[in-house]
């Protein structure tokens, strides 16, 4: 009889050991059901990749990614019931949201639970040098803006006009201010601003119309994709010569030419990856990428697919008891598919922006 316990002791065992390990869990926060929800597509694409890949190589010490999706609609309400269900499921980490609108619907909320969320893109400047929950991959709204200040410069722009999406105030204002500041300091100035809600109703002609009331040099798009399309359209009717350009809010670039058509021929975008990169590691991303979605990707998916490395590393090397937000601290930098990722002490990283023309319904990298 005590021989029988015995094996059957050693039974259970074996049955136990051979039991799957409990996966390991990582939230994604994405506006996927609004007018813009190309945008959260893009950064939910590049986090699936870099997950399929990893579980496909063997998970974490050999514990599967479960990836739990919700969707804020980019509407304050559903925000905060999917950021409620995400920290209900107590994941590692989450990443999200998208844009700096939903970060301040929910990073307080973050911030309460003690749960680390990373953002591959938000970008104002309100989030920056706060020790906090929240970890931004991107360079901020102020540092890109600057960027294009010097290049519209550069080209002979001297008075241009901008048109901005006020429902992400957040990022519109920030991004404003820094190229404001910037233009000025030049030696130019921002003929006129003119501000709208993100709506299918919201009449693009009179927006448009306003600015040019200003007489502008150029007009400038703060504003999403689809958007950015509706005022390139509506600016080639009333002013087919003025130079237009569109900050990186819209930078998926392929996207935008598909929607825009030959509107946005001549368009000047700001993005977040080197388009002439020859590395091997871009070109394994681009091509694994374009496999699995069967279309091209941009820089919201690369930023996603950096920021969702950025995680697997950081999980790769956390230890028993290391809390999620220590680890993402102590073991950077973190290699991406072209630029390394440092967090300063609030979490913060930047990055080096990069712009593109669309000449001939093709992305021309400038040098």
């Amino acid at each position: 009889m005590k021989i029988r316990w015995i094996y059957l002791a050693l039974g259970l065992s074996l049955l136990a050991g051979c039991q799957p390990k409990e996966p390991i869990r990582i939230g994604l926060l994405a506006g996927l059901s609004d007018r813009g929800s190309d945008f959260g597509e893009s950064v939910r694409n590049g986090v699936i990749l870099a997950i399929e890949q990893q579980n496909a190589a063997g998970g974490i010490d050999g514990r599967k990614i479960d990836l739990s999706v919700r969707d804020d609609g980019q509407d304050k309400v559903q925000a905060k019931k999917a950021a409620e269900e995400l920290i209900a499921l107590h994941p590692d980490v989450i990443i999200g949201p998208v844009t700096s609108s939903m970060a301040t619907v929910v990073v307080p909320m973050m911030n309460e639970a003690h749960q680390v969320i990373i953002s591959p893109t938000v970008a104002s400047t309100y989030f920056k040098g706060k020790d906090d929950y929240l970890f931004r991959v991107n360079c901020t709204t102020r540092e890109a803006a600057i960027q294009h200040a010097r290049v519209l410069y550069e080209r002979g722009i001297r008075q241009p006009a901008l048109a901005f999406d006020a429902s992400n105030g957040p990022f519109s204002d920030t991004w404003i201010a820094g190229f404001n500041e910037e233009l000025t300091r030049l030696g130019g100035r921002v003929s006129a601003t003119a501000g709208f809600e993100s709506v299918a109703s919201t009449r693009f002609a009179d927006v448009i119309g306003k600015l040019l009331e200003h007489s502008p040099d150029a007009l400038i798009f703060v504003a999403s994709t689809l958007d950015t399309s509706r005022l390139a359209q509506q600016a080639r009717r009333l002013a087919p010569n003025l130079p237009l350009s569109s900050s990186e809010w819209a930078a998926s670039g392929e996207a935008l030419s598909e929607m825009g058509g030959r509107a946005v021929e001549g368009l000047l975008m700001t993005h977040a990856y080197n388009r002439n990169d020859q590395s091997v590691a871009y070109q394994q991303f681009r091509d694994a990428f374009k496999q699995r979605f069967q279309r091209e990707f941009g820089s919201f998916s690369l930023l996603a697919y950096d920021t969702a490395k950025v995680v697997i590393a950081a999980l790769q090397k956390k230890r028993d008891g290391e809390r999620m937000k220590e680890a993402l601290l102590k073991y950077g930098p973190y290699t991406g598919v072209q630029q390394q990722i440092q967090f300063d002490a609030y979490g913060d990283a930047t990055r080096e922006v990069f712009f593109t023309e669309i000449r001939n319904g093709q992305l021309v990298q400038l040098k």
